[in-house]
């Protein structure tokens, strides 16, 4: 058991840890993990480890994985998507559903009853797998609400699709005399209606327990993933799989509610489901057994093709015929449609279902979907991105974005300096005459409070990477790196120095939990560098050369691949390698004393 705990935590976080470091999607690593200490080599083998309790077990993370992904899904976003969302869920899955049966009959050779419930396991699109491809690719807004929410609704439905036909097939108990049919809708009406019921009510109640300060802030995270598990257990006792609806519309409810506080308690729900993806992904491929995998042949591997390239495409082309998405977004979204977890799970419990009710073909359906899974993971995992920009779909720069908050004089310099040196910018404020010297240089800005749901959305489209906060208040300042540094990064946001140099004291200051990490060195406050650049200092962009100058103050080192690099008191500095460039501080003096440099870094 221990041995089988360090593979699947240790593992699965460690293969986390790299994929991030090498930029390649995690579940690649994560499946290469599962299989080899899996199948392979033997060390795990969770059916044999955790017994009978290893279903119910991945039962109840795969509720956590939905109720996170419902918690992702705002109908703010369609204002913009509703159409292509309705056209992905409403329309495409049945679409799905009839020519993935199609083609496991045509094309796999599969007898029409397990056809059926292999058409139905494909449907979904995994937001285990999504999500994350999402974060890294800076997809616009629009297109990422296409996958987000056809990826996380259309989970449920299929595994409920799944559980219907598997009812169909094998038969649900009725008194006798009774109409099959009629049993059968009204086993659907208790397991649907009743997880609506307590996703829609757990909602309501976290909502009016947490405005009335009815559950102190050390059990509010425990509150919800215990009514997310009540949300799944409930009707699941009623309807097989039933139990990720109440978890998914918990979820979305829960999200439309905007109660206050939900943002710090997502994050936490956001390391767990990295934390329970990772496990699930290893433990399932780790459970495949050899013998079921050489049952993979030409046919099998010829339907997997066909899902990829044929009935994916087709059903999405089909389905957003004359609608407002347009071509290219129809491409995209017709390619992207990689499956994962909830795949995974239903298919390792309808396989032996049909196996036991003496359909043939029912031991196939498990590897068919790991193929398809591997197959989808790789091809649309390393393509979501190059494909996005190459169809303009993505923000996304080989250089990392930097976000300054606050349009003085000086810092109008500052980000029309970088833009021109070709670090992608946005400049934040409030006051659109503050903007306008930047705007007119072509700077993107963005006019909103940046705590506001406005300035969330509008950096959605130019994500940052870093942030600079350079207004004249210290506190604000602390205020706004505090809020984001979870989000970006806390070694990423910075401020101006405060004017009370005391604050920066180690013991006495003010926490470096509580604000960025300062810009510059300690005397870099707001006024100084006003103060400067009222005298005639620029902001400059030079070859690190500019670095002898001895009145020019370095403030950015922009290394050749991209990144940035902040001077700050709070870690030493780095050197300056060739090919690198600088963002510094000069006087027109110095400026006019060597003007090569200059003109020969910074384009007019």
């Amino acid at each position: 058991m221990t041995t089988a705990v360090l593979c699947i935590v240790g593992g699965g976080i460690a293969a986390q840890v790299l994929a991030a470091r090498l930029r390649i999607p995690a579940i690649v690593l994560l499946l290469a993990l599962g299989f080899l200490v899996g199948p392979l080599l033997g060390w795990l083998h969770p059916s044999r480890d955790f017994g009978p309790n290893l279903r119910p077990l991945i039962g109840l993370a795969v509720a956590i994985v939905v109720f996170e992904g419902g918690l992702a899904l705002d109908f703010r976003e369609l204002r913009a998507a509703g159409e292509g969302v309705l056209r992905l869920t409403a329309f495409a899955l049945p679409i799905n559903f009839l020519l993935g049966t199609l083609a496991a009959h045509l094309i796999g050779g599969m007898m029409w009853g397990p056809a059926c419930v292999f058409g139905a396991i494909l449907v979904v699109t995994g937001p285990t797998v999504i999500l994350p491809l999402l974060r890294n690719a800076r997809l616009e807004r629009r297109s990422a609400a296409f996958l987000k929410w056809e990826a996380i609704i259309n989970d449920p439905v299929g595994a409920i699709l799944t559980a219907v036909v598997i009812e169909i097939l094998v038969g649900v108990p009725h008194p006798v005399g009774e109409d099959p049919a009629a049993a059968l809708m009204l086993h659907l009406a208790e397991g649907v209606v009743v997880a609506g019921v307590l996703g829609v009510g757990s909602a309501l109640l976290v909502a009016w327990a947490f405005r009335r300060d009815l559950i102190p802030e050390t059990l509010k995270t425990p509150v919800l993933l215990a009514l997310a598990l009540v949300a799944y257990v409930v009707p699941n006792l009623l309807m097989h799989e039933a139990g990720l609806i109440g978890a998914t519309v918990f979820g979305i409810a829960l999200a439309n509610r905007h109660v206050p506080g939900l943002t710090e308690l997502r994050r936490f729900k956001e390391a767990l489901v990295v934390l329970l993806v990772s496990c699930l992904f290893v433990v399932l491929t780790a459970d495949l057994d050899l013998a079921v995998l050489g049952k993979l042949s030409v046919p099998i591997l010829g339907l997997t093709a066909a899902i990829l390239f044929v009935v994916r495409p087709a059903a999405i082309w089909m389905a957003t015929l004359r609608s407002d998405l347009s071509l290219r977004e129809r491409l995209f979204v017709g390619w992207i449609g990689p499956r994962g977890i909830v795949a995974a799970a239903v298919a390792g419990l309808a396989g032996p279902r049909l196996s036991e009710a003496g359909y043939a073909g029912g031991d196939l359906i498990q590897p068919t979907v790991f193929a398809v899974i591997v197959a989808t993971v790789i091809a649309h995992g390393f393509s979501l991105g190059p494909l996005a920009r190459r169809l303009r779909l993505s923000t996304a720069a080989d250089t990392q974005r930097l976000a300054v908050i606050g349009a003085s004089p000086w810092a109008s310099d500052l980000v029309i300096a970088l833009y021109r040196a070709g670090v992608p910018v946005v400049l934040v404020d409030t006051y659109p005459g503050a903007l306008l010297t930047a705007r007119n240089a072509g700077v993107p800005t963005l006019q909103a409070e940046l705590l506001s749901r406005h300035a969330e959305e509008g950096l959605s489209d130019h994500p940052p990477d870093y942030l600079l906060a350079a207004t004249r208040d210290d506190l604000y300042n602390a205020l706004v790196c505090t809020r984001l540094a979870p989000e970006i990064g806390r070694e990423r946001v910075y401020q101006l120095a405060p004017s009370e140099t005391h604050l920066l004291h180690e013991d006495t200051g003010v926490s470096r939990d509580a604000r960025g990490k300062v810009f510059g060195d300690a005397d870099a406050t707001f006024d100084a560098l006003a103060g400067r650049h009222e005298a005639g200092w620029r902001f400059q962009v030079a070859a690190s050369e500019a670095a002898e100058q001895t009145d020019a103050i370095r403030l950015l080192t922009i290394r050749a691949d991209g990144s940035l690099d902040f001077v700050s008191v709070d870690h030493p500095a780095n050197d300056v390698a060739a090919g690198d460039r600088l963002l510094i501080l000069t006087s027109v003096r110095a400026a006019t004393a060597k003007p090569a440099a200059h003109r020969a870094t910074v384009p007019a």
